[in-house]
């Protein structure tokens, strides 16, 4: 049987703790065994939750001898990770244990080097927080999970169900994940990735950028036909040295960072506007409606129309 152990530090976000656990836990084969052993490991027996304290059946060597390791998020991401919980995750990723973080977790898990070089994510809150604080760390702030192989990483709340019915689809087959997904009231797969939930006002302008007069003058000309060269010519540059000081400053080109703004603010307006999509793609400056479809549901994951939907 396939063991699952759960690791709870300190400051645990209860809903994080308790989705493998359950999700894991009532996950039948189809001739009825239990898929999963579920513990839960802990490096002191009684855990702060928040609102109430927990107490572990196992010791922080419980993740000795697990299939799968998980590390649900914590409150404080900028908490320093202890040198015992540190070492013995990089001991079960030396064994070959697969390793999954949910929401937060991603970050006591960056902390032992072990997300170094590869792709991962974590709740949009925190995905600036987390690429600022592990640049080794290529942070993906729009997919609800990725999955290196050995090690995987979950966005906040709902998208740890989403990882977890990933991972047994992987160990049993889409079934038995199927049937897990209907316990959990889940659609196995779901359309759309994290970026469809993130919120800005505008798309991040860092404090003291040089660049904030500039980034508020194409927030405000979204509807104009904005080429590179009309960018730098307002910024009073080159193009080349526009492109150097914009990526330093904003981690983008200034095409990227417009895109952006449009796509928030067709979002914005798909929520408090009535307005029909091709007003809404002429708004924030795709001169087709089909363009402006194409990009909206490459850069969140669903159409606007499903956005509007679910948002509006």
């Amino acid at each position: 049987m396939h063991t699952i152990a759960v690791l709870a530090l300190d400051q645990v976000i209860p809903f994080d703790l308790a989705t493998p656990i359950e999700v894991f836990g009532r996950t039948r084969l189809p001739d009825g065994r239990p898929g999963y052993q579920v513990r839960v490991c802990a490096e002191r027996e009684e855990v702060d939750a928040g609102t109430f304290t927990i107490r572990a059946h196992r010791g922080i060597d419980g993740l000795k001898g697990a299939d799968t390791v998980i590390v649900p998020g914590i409150a404080d991401p900028t908490a320093p990770l202890a040198p015992t919980v540190r070492d013995a995750l990089r001991a079960a990723a030396a064994d070959g244990t697969r390793i999954a973080s949910i929401c937060s977790g991603t970050f006591p898990l960056a902390a032992t080097g072990l997300l170094d070089g590869l792709r991962a994510t974590t709740h949009w809150i925190g995905a600036d927080l987390l690429a600022a604080s592990h640049p080794e760390i290529e942070v993906d702030p729009d997919v609800l999970y990725v999955d290196n192989g050995q090690i995987l990483t979950s966005a906040g709340a709902a998208a740890g169900l989403d990882l977890c019915l990933h991972m047994i689809r992987r160990d049993y087959g889409s079934a038995v994940a199927a049937d897990a997904a209907r316990l959990s009231v889940m659609p196995l797969e779901r359309e759309g990735g994290q970026a469809q939930f993130i919120v800005h006002d505008h798309a991040p302008t860092p404090q003291g950028s040089t660049f904030e007069p500039l980034l508020t003058w194409l927030r405000e000309n979204l509807e104009r036909d904005l080429g590179l060269a009309d960018i730098a010519a307002h910024a009073g540059v080159s193009t080349r040295t526009l492109m150097r000081r914009f990526r330093e400053q904003t981690g983008s080109t200034p095409l990227q960072w417009l895109h952006r703004a449009r796509i928030r603010q067709a979002q914005h307006l798909l929520e408090t506007t009535p307005h029909p999509v091709e007003r809404i793609a002429a708004q924030v400056g795709f001169g087709s409606p089909t363009t402006f479809r194409d990009r909206f549901k490459r850069t969140t994951g669903v159409s606007p129309q499903t956005y509007r939907r679910t948002f509006a």
